[in-house]
């Protein structure tokens, strides 16, 4: 699949699937970038810009945008899924009569279903019920999507328990500029992407707070502990959270102001109601708030302790100020930091 006659079928014309497509067609992919409003592809195709996301690239030639979903799969062995999370039931459900035995569907966004709070790739395969596909892959890391646009040296993951599926991604993705590893541990991949999520808006929130690198590194560590746990409770690896989509990830979105969820801690430690922060975003999306809601009831299912992401669900939907979270986390009981 990585010859440059391959198509690749972008669905979702956000900052991700933009800066991906953009990244995509340098390389000399043919990417078919799909729009859900025709008229946001059809001002793509005129202006070689998406006007709402990343406007200040341009889309190469290979790239060739669409708001019909039929013409951005017809051809393409490779679909990769980019919509916010909230919006991929709904896609699914269109996407499913043009899909066939020669796709590979890739679930691109970090957040899980807002229904069910279920993973992503979960319910891609309930919403693509009895139809014949040739499988599901993840693909998740650190991968801010201005940085990836602007053709900084940037890593990934593919990851399916199908290793000739996640190879198969993997070529098709890999440029000079975007490596891709593999990696069969698809819940932990998945979780990593997730998890790192909340976690980044705490650091957000200590920055706001004007805190210093001490309080960031705690955080990172001690959110690292908190993601491992739950994903081996739940049946990851461990040492998957060690890599690229977890300890790496996790990085990138707690390091600054480039990433959405940390951009909303931010705010919010600066006094801002969550709701015009969130509208101010828009149409940009922060998958980390409504993750927030479920990893909530993934850690009770679990019976997994997770104290940091405890405290951002607090600041986030019961009204704790930040300062007062930062009070609660620091004086928990003494432990061992290996104790679990």
């Amino acid at each position: 699949m990585a010859e440059e006659h391959r198509v690749i079928a972008m669905v979702g014309a956000g900052s991700w699937g933009t800066a991906l497509s953009i990244a995509l067609g340098g390389a000399g992919r043919r990417v078919r970038l799909w729009a859900r409003r025709p008229e946001l592809a059809a001002a793509m195709a005129r202006d070689r810009r998406n006007p709402e996301y990343l406007s200040e690239f341009e889309l190469p030639d290979g790239v060739t945008p669409t708001g019909e979903l039929g013409e951005a799969v017809e051809g393409a062995e490779l679909v990769v899924l980019a919509v916010p999370s909230q919006g991929i039931r709904t896609v699914c459900g269109q996407l499913g009569a043009h899909l066939g035995d020669e796709h590979i569907v890739v679930s691109a966004a970090k957040g899980l279903d807002h229904v069910t709070g279920r993973r992503l790739s979960e319910t891609i395969a309930e919403c693509m019920g009895s139809k014949r596909i040739r499988g599901i892959g993840v693909l998740s890391g650190p991968n801010l999507a201005p940085e990836v646009a602007a053709g900084d040296a940037t890593v990934s993951v593919a990851a399916s328990d199908d290793h000739a599926l996640a190879a198969a991604v993997q070529a098709a993705l890999s440029t000079p500029r975007f490596r891709v590893y593999t990696n069969p541990d698809v819940l932990g991949v998945e979780l990593g992407g997730v998890l790192k999520n909340i976690i980044a808006i705490g650091a957000g929130m200590s920055d706001g707070l004007g805190f210093g690198d001490n309080t960031k590194a705690a955080l990172i560590t001690r959110g690292l502990a908190e993601m491992t746990r739950l994903g081996v409770a739940l049946g990851a690896r461990a040492e998957t959270f060690w890599g690229l989509s977890g300890m790496g990830d996790l990085v990138a979105t707690c390091a600054g102001r480039k990433s959405r969820n940390h951009f909303v801690g931010y705010e919010l430690a600066r006094g801002r109601k969550l709701g015009d922060v969130l509208a101010e975003m828009a149409p940009q999306v922060a998958e980390g708030v409504e993750t927030t809601r479920a990893a909530a009831g993934l850690a009770a299912s679990a019976g997994v302790e997770m104290p940091i992401a405890a405290a951002v669900h607090q600041m986030l939907f019961e009204g704790l100020a930040p300062k007062d979270a930062v009070r609660v986390l620091m004086t928990r009981a003494w432990r061992d930091e290996l104790e679990e």
